[in-house]
């Protein structure tokens, strides 16, 4: 009688290594958003950031020693020891996951793909990381994410679904999920299913790592006290916020004030970007440009261009196009909340680290800009999980995120 094949477990924690006290800090600190943050950390991109909260990669030790500075914390306080009996990664990830959580069904499928690409290279010494990545067009990155099963099968791209149906021959999804399955209930998946989504893996990852960020803290004398809210420093008062007036008309305007240069969130800090004017003399007047803003939401995270009722400045520089994009919704996580409004200059093509806005047919997409490990240009959004290849995108139809004002 052939053996039961083993049990598929599944941890539904498998992409937060890094639980952290980051988000706590910087909620106590009254600080609302991810983008008002990493302004306050010129080396560290949004991208990074927001990855280093949300616990889905670890921080070096330089980083944590800038988020904690401009947090005005010890660095060591913004760690977790998951070993206390008071902690939950569950209660920890809640604010950060929310309700999107994966279907069972499909969280089973992804580990039974990752276990099965896991067998199939250890079965084949010729299918090296760089054989996958020139003849299956899967890039090393991407591999990672599915040989750990970091995301539904059904939310990968085309491309990266061909690339596995031709890797574990199937002619479409549904023979790739039933040959899956089969492989399981052979058993053929018993010795890779314990290396994809283990706790125990996870945890014993995240608790040497944390313990060797102590050391190096301690070693450089940043271990610190534990540090609340009420003993850390006073953050620093806030420039003062781009305004948001009522639309008398649709058309940019331009208004004299008596204040300094309007303040700038850059957060794609493109090359183009032409060198900050000197701020006049108090007391002198100088302009500021008022462009209409857009939007209203559509159906997959996507915006309508519908004309509002507000203006919003612009920041120095801006293009003639430039407009103001209200997003009404967290795409991109709790690093930007919905009560936001994007300025936007379809003149400027955004860089890595930052955020763009494209065109699509059924509406407008934000999306946060990164690099794969071959130099292409990816932009994602979380809610929903959508991965759009830049490069392949009309730039007519990319526009740069200059700014972006909490209401």
């Amino acid at each position: 009688m052939a053996a039961a094949p083993r049990k598929i477990e599944i941890d539904a924690w498998r992409n937060l290594v890094f639980p952290n006290e980051i988000r706590k800090f910087r909620k106590q600190r009254n600080i609302g958003s991810l983008l008002e943050l990493a302004e306050q950390i010129p080396d560290l991109t949004y991208i990074r950031l927001s990855k280093i909260e949300r616990g889905e990669v670890f921080a070096r030790t330089a980083e944590l020693r800038a988020i904690a500075a401009a947090l005005h914390v010890a660095p060591a306080d913004l760690l977790i020891d998951i070993d206390k009996p008071a902690f939950d990664i569950g209660n920890w990830a809640e604010p950060i996951v929310g309700s999107d959580h994966v279907d069972p069904e499909s969280d089973r499928i992804a580990v039974l793909i990752a276990a099965a690409v896991r067998a199939r290279r250890a079965a084949d010494d010729a299918l090296t990381i760089s054989v996958l990545e020139e003849e299956y067009g899967i890039a090393p990155v991407i591999l990672s994410r599915i040989e750990n099963a970091h995301k539904p099968f059904d939310r990968w791209n085309d491309d990266v679904r061909k690339a596995l149906r031709r890797l574990l021959g199937a002619k479409d999804d549904s023979a790739l999920i039933a040959e899956v399955g089969a492989l399981h209930a052979d058993g053929k998946l018993d010795d890779m299913l314990p290396l994809v989504a283990n706790p125990r893996s996870r945890i014993a990852k995240t608790r040497a790592r944390i313990a060797a960020l102590r050391k190096e803290l301690a070693a450089t004398g940043d271990s610190g006290a534990e540090t609340g809210a009420d003993t850390a420093s006073p953050r620093p008062a806030a420039p003062p916020a781009p305004r948001i007036v009522p639309a008398p008309s649709r058309e940019p305007i331009e208004t004299p004030v008596l204040e300094g240069p309007v303040p700038v969130l850059d957060a794609a800090a493109p090359a183009a970007l032409p060198a900050a004017e000197a701020p006049p003399p108090k007391g002198h007047s100088t302009t500021v440009r008022l462009v209409p803003v857009y939007g209203s939401a559509l159906p997959d995270g996507l915006l309508a261009r519908t004309p509002t009722d507000a203006l919003v400045e612009a920041p120095r520089g801006a293009g003639p196009r430039t407009y103001g994009l209200r997003i009404g919704r967290s795409t991109l996580g709790p690093g930007l909340p919905g009560r936001a409004i994007l300025v936007v200059d379809p003149d400027r093509f955004p860089s890595a680290g930052g955020l763009a806005v494209i065109e699509q047919d059924e509406g407008l997409r934000v999306i946060a800009i990164t690099f794969d490990r071959q130099g292409q240009t990816l932009g994602f959004s979380l809610n929903p999980d959508i991965e759009v290849a830049l490069d392949a995108v009309d730039p007519a139809r990319v526009a740069s995120v200059l700014s972006a004002i909490f209401e």
